[in-house]
């Protein structure tokens, strides 16, 4: 007995014969006796997808610790503890504890995708043992069991079909198809792809329409979908670039708050004499100071306030660095059908013999008309092949309470009756008025669909209407209906239009019609067939590109994002709504035998130039977007599917459709879109994109402010001067400003032309070049601005006291000064909409202005502080520092654009 865990087993039972299957298991028809199958089950094992083996709770709670950044503010919080600053190590340390329980949740629910694929698998299954019918769970089915399959059946384990009548399956978790899949049980080729196995059944998909059998030939984790689960559970979580370059900035910053550290105390003892444990509680004051405490706070709450704008933007984000990340993207791979497409196939072309129109409107919503290509025929000369499409039909149409129009039954089918509409037939009316005898349900082996119908109004007439694959109706028509009747057959003409239509990617049936009169005579069976039929017309049928899609696609482009489109549909169909959408001026398509042939060292060149991917399997996406990282690039990848989990996963960010993806692919991303909407994944680009940018922002804001408090004080030990600031005054500074000035950046909107820059480098640094040296810059200056006030109020003879608070608002006024120059990193901020600020803006300066107040009058204040009363004069002299800081930095920013171009 062949095992199908066997390496190659599985693969080829759609290739193999009925016969050849059922002797390879050693079953039957009549299935399994009852002994066999538990001696199976011993073998095989339970019918489920195996749980991997994941970390335990504590380890991976520990590991939320295991970062530079983490490492830095715990020392600063020990630090903070041992100098008897209570109150800001706790701070500090309920930071790190809330980063680490909501990274220790976000990691638990990655988990819960392969549970999600797991539930796929129905828990019960109707089968053939010993000679007769029963219900087993699913868990209990063994290869060589006959399952029996029904409509709204979920199939429970991958089948070779034994039976098949008109049997059609919802693959689409499987293959990203819209078009449900016809099944039979002829052989397939070796090499078909998973979507072309018309003999094979597989676990997970569901059954909605005919009836038929299949013999189990794989269970468990050796079924395609648990080929799938496999690979999810293959595919490591990567960093996002926001925490590997927070984790690169962490160690950099750590390192040279370390040497800077070691060098003072080693001057402060050697050079300037002061005693060693006074030198270390100096050289510890320093440390705390220049640790940003507040940073990773700040940038949680940055990332929380982008999540919030973009669920406004239909997009849900599942884990916080995916905000950012989405900002980076540099390739959008999406999925066609759903995201791209509208999911709902829509009847476009109609083609007559003479005639030709075009259909208006989308969907199922039977609004629209048929608009004549050619000649200005009516479209009552199409009556009748509108007709037969709605008598030859299964379907029905359906408008919910919002108005929205839904198909049950065949998708193509539900296209024609609302097509029919437009033509203006009632559906309702013309199957009462011809009333359905007989029928030949579509079965894959003939490929068409064949209806009777008998006119009601008791004139004895019968109406035999025949649908199909063109070619299979073509074959049994030997006249075409004109506007002046019935021509001998063109077939060259018929040739030439359904490959235009398939050109266009549409796909196309054929429709004729027979007209029987009472004394006619007739079986209706598919191999009695007659083949004289009058052949109507033909319909080209596309599932057309979302609107919104389309300016989304335009752009993606001149934001220097490029689209690729990666789809289990045929390439041809893919290829042309490629172009309709404009993913590119010239787009390549690569099928999925082509990829196959590619090796891994050759697929990121040849990646990076397709446009199209079609026919593709998990294993195939999974190796495109690998390929795509390889070369540097951060990229989205969109799906719905079970198909789609591996890659979603894989992808720097991953994008699952919130109304009709599956819960396996919602799990294995990071945001999950609540329209299925690709133009919401680019609206949330651009949210992604400003919280990058604030998140710059914030950095670069409190790096120079506290940049400037070590500065001065730094200066202040190496020349031998008084300190002119308190270590409470410095922690007050970090304390009043941190969580007010620094968090209102995070509500900032987003600059002009925030969409019209190229993505950012993946390896680009949190702080560029032009960013750093704006650090050191604005740090220098805040070192002249507050030395300067001091050592001027200390030349005029004013005490201590005043001299140092004089330093800490003028430090103050400096960062609000700087802060209205970071708000524009792109452009100048010397503008009204700069000068005005936001609400966030305001209520900060409300409440900052207040503390300062309160710091420099409140007698309490003073007492704790050690702060004195300044005077009019100084407080004029302190706001003019900041006006001349704004002033400053405002012409370095115009200077770097004229001669840089950007000044991040």
């Amino acid at each position: 007995m062949a095992r199908p865990g066997h390496e190659g087993a599985a693969s080829i039972w759609h290739a193999m014969p009925v016969d050849d299957v059922l002797a390879s298991l050693q079953s039957g028809p009549e299935g399994l006796d009852g002994a066999q199958a538990a001696q199976r089950l011993k073998t095989y094992g339970p019918n489920r997808l195996p749980l991997a083996a994941g970390k335990p709770a504590w380890r991976r709670f520990l590991l939320q610790f295991h970062n530079s950044l983490i490492y830095l503010l715990l020392v600063g919080a020990a630090v903070s503890l041992a100098l008897g600053h209570g109150v800001d190590a706790a701070v500090i340390v309920l930071v790190v504890v809330v980063n680490a329980v909501t990274g220790f949740i976000q990691e638990g629910r990655a988990q819960q995708a392969m549970e999600s694929i797991r539930r796929l698998i129905a828990p019960h299954a109707t089968v053939l043992r010993d000679g007769g019918r029963m219900v087993c769970d699913a868990a209990d089915l063994v290869p060589g069991d006959i399952v029996l399959l029904e409509p709204g059946d979920r199939v429970t384990a991958d089948l070779r079909l034994l039976r098949s009548r008109g049997l059609m399956v919802d693959e689409a978790i499987l293959t990203g198809e819209s078009v449900n899949a016809s099944k039979q049980v002829a052989v397939s080729m070796v090499d078909a792809p998973l979507g072309d196995r018309d003999g094979m059944a597989f676990s997970g998909t569901l059954v909605v329409a005919g009836m038929g059998a299949g013999v189990v030939v794989a269970t468990g984790a050796r079924t395609e979908i648990g080929r799938i689960s496999t690979l999810m559970h293959e595919v490591e979580v990567i960093s996002t670039p926001l925490l590997r370059q927070v984790d690169r900035f962490s160690r950099v910053f750590g390192v040279a708050v370390l040497v800077c550290a070691v060098l003072l105390f080693v001057f402060a003892v050697g050079v300037r004499g002061y005693g060693a444990l006074d030198a270390l509680m100096a050289v510890v004051s320093l440390a705390v100071a220049v640790v940003p405490e507040g940073l990773l706070a700040v940038m949680t709450i940055t990332l929380a306030i982008g999540v919030q704008r973009m669920a406004r933007r239909q997009a849900i984000v599942r884990r916080l660095p995916a905000v950012e990340t989405l900002g980076a993207t540099s390739i959008i791979c999406s999925d066609k059908t759903g995201t791209l497409t509208r999911n709902e196939m829509t009847a476009q072309r109609v083609v007559m013999a003479d005639a030709c129109w075009q259909a208006s409107g989308q969907g199922y919503a039977p609004q629209g008309e048929l608009l004549a290509q050619a000649g200005g025929a009516d479209v009552e000369q199409a009556g009748a092949l509108l007709r037969c499409g709605l008598l030859c039909n299964d379907a029905g149409l359906h408008q919910d309470e919002g108005g929205a129009w839904s198909v049950r039954g065949d998708t193509m089918e539900g296209a024609l009756l609302a097509l029919a509409a437009k033509g203006g037939l009632d559906a309702g009316l013309e199957r009462l008025a011809w009333p359905r005898l007989d029928e030949i349900p579509f079965d894959a082996r003939y490929a068409y669909m064949a209806t009777l119908h008998g006119d009601a109004a008791g004139s004895g007439v019968r109406l035999l209407c025949l649908k199909g694959a063109p070619e299979k109706v073509l074959g049994r028509c030997a006249t075409q209906r004109t506007a002046g009747g019935e021509t001998p057959l063109d077939r060259a003409y018929w040739d030439g239009q359904i490959a235009a239509l398939a050109e266009q990617g549409q796909r196309v049936l054929g429709f004729a019609m027979r007209e029987l009169g009472p004394e006619d005579a007739l079986s209706l069976n598919p191999d009695e067939l007659a083949a004289d039929f009058v052949l109507l017309g033909v319909i080209g049928f596309i599932d057309p590109p979302r609107d919104e899609a389309l300016a989304a696609v335009r752009d993606c482009r001149s934001a220097g994002i490029e689209v690729k489109m990666i789809t289990g549909d045929h390439a041809a169909t893919a290829l042309a709504i490629a172009r309709q959408l404009g993913l590119r001026d010239q787009p390549e398509v690569l099928g999925a035998a082509e990829l196959d042939r590619i090796s891994d060292a050759d697929l990121p060149d040849a990646a990076q130039r397709t446009t199209v991917f079609a026919r593709a399997t998990p294993e195939h996406k999974l190796r495109i977007v690998r390929a795509l990282q390889a070369r540097g690039a951060v990229v989205a990848m969109t799906g719905d599917g079970v198909n789609d989990a591996p890659a979603l996963k894989q992808a720097d960010v991953g994008v699952a459709m919130g109304g009709k993806g599956t819960e396996a692919a919602k799990e294995a991303s990071e945001i999950v879109l609540a329209d299925d909407n690709f133009a919401s994944i680019v609206a949330a680009v651009k949210e992604g994109r400003t919280v990058y940018d604030n998140l710059t922002k914030v950095i670069s804001w409190t790096l120079p402010t506290n940049g400037g408090e070590v500065m001065v004080v730094i200066l202040a030990l190496m020349m031998g001067w008084v300190l002119p600031m308190s270590t409470a005054q410095i922690l007050w500074i970090n304390l009043a400003t941190t969580v007010t000035l620094g968090l209102v950046l995070a509500f900032e909107p987003a600059e002009p032309g925030v969409m019209a820059r190229r993505p950012r480098p993946a390896g680009q640094p949190l702080l560029s070049g032009f960013l750093l040296w704006r650090v050191g810059f604005v740090s220098f200056l805040f070192m002249i601005g507050a030395l300067g006030i001091f050592l001027f109020l200390q030349a005029r003879g004013a005490p201590l006291e005043v001299a140092r608070t004089a330093v800490v608002n003028v430090i103050v006024v400096m960062e609000v000064a700087y802060l209205f120059s970071v708000r524009y990193l792109h452009m100048r901020s010397f503008n009204w909409q700069g000068i005005k600020g936001t609400p966030a803006v305001a209520l900060a300066l409300v409440v900052v202005t207040a503390g300062q107040l309160l710091l420099t009058y409140a007698p309490a204040m003073q007492r704790w502080f050690q702060t004195a009363a300044l005077s009019p004069g100084q407080v004029v002299a302190v706001l003019a520092v900041g006006l001349a800081l704004f002033t400053l930095l405002e012409l370095e920013k115009a200077v770097a654009r004229r001669w840089l171009g950007e000044v991040v």
